[in-house]
């Protein structure tokens, strides 16, 4: 039995999908493999589950590539804003050689990637005015993930970082210790932030996708017709997941509306405009800088 733990609340639709691997990984090997799933911080937090899995004491667990950039320093790439051109771009790359070489670079620090999950794109939400434009953020206290590209996006933008995990998130919005933080809608109405914060503003500046990941301890142990089972329902939960996320997308937009939350779409460039120095970091000889012009490269 291979144990998976994560931080999510089991409706979400990465915990939904994980549970679709579970059934898919027990009809595919007639039993002789599953999985027991630990949701919802039960092992720890995202950071905790990593350093479980370098350990060999937890088998799987699934991040966010923001936070694995901090394992693995080639998954900064994916906290660069405005990196996809679209849904569909970004799905592409997930599925090619060039997603796969991704996966694989975890391997060397203990951590091999199964799948991607989409993690739609994070936009700011706040407490007490619409994000309209770059200005807007100055001055605020924005909770950020604890990643270096975060952290550089925010304070590019004006506004002040602040690095708090999503456990402590509501009491801090409810404190005023941020003054707002910036995700995907799903996250922000099954978190319940809408009770505290009344605008959501779709500059969907990110796009970092969640990362499932086996410890290489683990993925050494299996044989080799049982890392095929696994591969194979890791690859067909992430279709799967997919189409959840499409659905709470939907259901959360409308469920915040009818909370009385102010949904605005502002200006998407005047936010890319203001992105040349975080982009200008990674030299052109770095192998960053590489999997970047890989990326734009990839058609959708």
């Amino acid at each position: 039995m291979l144990r998976l733990a994560h931080g999510l609340d089991t409706n979400h639709p990465v915990h939904r999908a994980m549970v679709d691997l579970g059934k898919r990984l027990k009809n595919n090997s007639n039993g002789k493999l599953t999985v027991k799933i630990y949701p919802s911080g039960q092992l720890g937090a995202e950071r905790e589950c990593l350093e479980l899995l370098q350990i060999g004491s937890l088998d799987i667990t699934k991040v966010s590539a923001a936070v694995l950039e901090n394992f693995v320093p080639e998954y900064k790439v994916f906290s660069i804003p405005y990196l996809f051109r679209n849904k569909t771009h970004s799905h592409t790359v997930y599925d090619n050689q060039v997603g796969r070489q991704f996966l694989n670079k975890g391997s060397d620090y203990k951590l091999k990637g199964l799948c991607f999950y989409d993690a739609g794109s994070r936009s700011f939400y706040t407490k007490s005015k619409s994000i309209e434009t770059p200005d807007d953020l100055k001055g605020m206290k924005i909770r950020v993930q604890k990643s270096n590209m975060a952290v550089s996006l925010v304070r590019q933008l004006g506004g002040s970082p602040t690095p708090i995990s999503w456990g402590e998130l509501y009491t801090a919005l409810q404190q005023g210790v941020v003054d707002g933080a910036e995700n995907n809608l799903p996250s922000f109405y099954t978190s319940k932030h809408y009770e505290v914060c009344n605008y959501y503003s779709f500059d969907e500046h990110t796009a970092v996708p969640d990362v499932m990941l086996i410890g290489t301890e683990t993925w050494n142990r299996l044989n080799k017709q049982e890392r095929k089972w696994l591969q194979e329902a890791a690859n067909a939960s992430a279709q799967y997941q997919r189409k959840l996320w499409a659905l709470a997308e939907e259901e959360a937009l409308q469920a915040i509306k009818a909370a009385g939350v102010e949904v605005t779409y502002p200006n998407k460039s005047l936010f890319a405009s203001k992105m040349e120095p975080i982009n200008a970091v990674f030299a052109p000889e770095s192998e960053a800088f590489q999997l970047i012009q890989a990326i734009k490269d990839v058609p959708q």
